[in-house]
């Protein structure tokens, strides 16, 4: 079961039935399109204190929320992950990172902190917190680094790996169009799921989608299916679908719990957060579908930081540390036994 001592940011119910933003949130920046893989939902929980995360943009300093492991408002938070303090440095690991990554002692790492209960906001609204930031402990861990995690955008992350941050891990799904970007070490797997409110008010059928209020989060693999599904209601002469593209997944959760939308299309293992911390509100609609790879974003062509990432990843699976942090979470069904850099993938 997934940690119930999450807790995250609340979002108001009003006597209408409106769910409002906390007042010291903010939006920031217009981060680049690039298309995310299969990135899973934030929470959302449907009661007069609905906890959900938020995430900023990561398009300039003033812009980005950065946390170092071991800090103050990490300890004080009672939002509780995996403890890597016991986890020793690999010296042998460690000297394949490059200067350019371990050169400051630190590992700055792009997340995008609105993705429960991979990446996401402690009650703090501040630490990150999720499975992804307890693997970037981890592997800071191994090379003997310091570990920053620093909130932003999706979108915004890859183009900024290799400059504003040394590697991006962020419940990226391995793509070909990716990889022209970035070179990446598998670490995880997750199929997308389809999520509407309990009993389907709205009789969503998920093969015709025309006419239909859809939700999804800006630049995820997700919106290209629904963008491309659009395309072919439009040839056809049918109603257009209503795509309802979000830069948080946190606004897409709160979309279709308030009724905005009828239904969302997100990766699994958040999708099924959402769906638990909504209580008896939101419901998954048919199966899972397709399961692929998700990975660490690195620099292209930074051959010697993606040897150490995928030597790193594999040293914490085979000694279990990397099963303890997915059990913490309630995520070891997306497991994987083997590291790999650049998988071959069909699209």
């Amino acid at each position: 079961m997934i940690n119930r001592l999450v807790a995250l940011r609340t979002y108001s119910l009003e006597p209408t039935g409106k769910y409002t933003r906390p007042a010291d949130y903010t939006e920031r920046g217009n981060p680049m399109s690039l298309s995310k893989g299969m990135k899973s939902m934030a929470a959302a929980a449907v009661s007069a204190a609905m906890l959900i995360a938020v995430a900023a943009c990561g398009t300039s300093d003033n812009a980005d929320t950065a946390s170092t492991s071991g800090s103050d408002s990490s300890s004080k938070s009672s939002t509780q992950g995996f403890d890597t303090s016991s986890i020793k440095k690999d010296d042998a690991i460690a000297a394949l990172l490059p200067d350019s990554v371990a050169g400051d002692g630190t590992l700055t790492v792009g997340t995008d902190t609105s993705y429960a209960p991979a990446e996401f906001l402690a009650e703090d609204g501040k630490t990150p917190v999720g499975f992804d930031v307890d693997l970037s402990k981890a592997l800071a861990a191994v090379f003997g680094l310091k570990e920053k995690t620093v909130s932003s955008t999706f979108d915004s992350i890859i183009p900024s790996v290799g400059s504003k941050y040394d590697i991006g891990i962020s419940s990226f799904t391995v793509t070909k169009e990716r990889l022209d970007a970035v070179d990446f070490v598998t670490y995880f797997k997750a199929g997308s799921t389809w999520v509407t409110k309990k009993g389907n008010p709205d009789k969503v059928d998920t093969s015709n989608l025309c006419g239909v209020k859809v939700a999804v989060q800006t630049g995820t693999t997700q919106e290209e299916e629904i963008n491309a599904a659009n395309d072919q209601c439009k040839a056809d002469g049918k109603p257009e679908i209503d795509v309802q593209s979000s830069k948080l997944q946190t606004d897409v959760t709160t979309a279709v719990a308030s009724g905005k939308a009828s239904i969302f299309y997100a990766d699994s293992p958040v999708a099924g957060y959402a769906i638990e911390q909504t209580g008896d509100t939101l419901a998954a609609l048919g199966d899972d579908t397709g399961v692929t790879p998700e990975a660490v974003a690195i620099k292209k062509g930074d051959s010697a930081t993606a040897e150490a990432v995928q030597k790193a990843v594999q040293k914490l699976m085979d000694d279990g540390t990397y099963k303890k942090i997915l059990d913490t979470w309630g995520v070891s069904s997306g497991a994987v036994d083997k590291a790999e850099i650049n998988p071959a993938v069909s699209e």
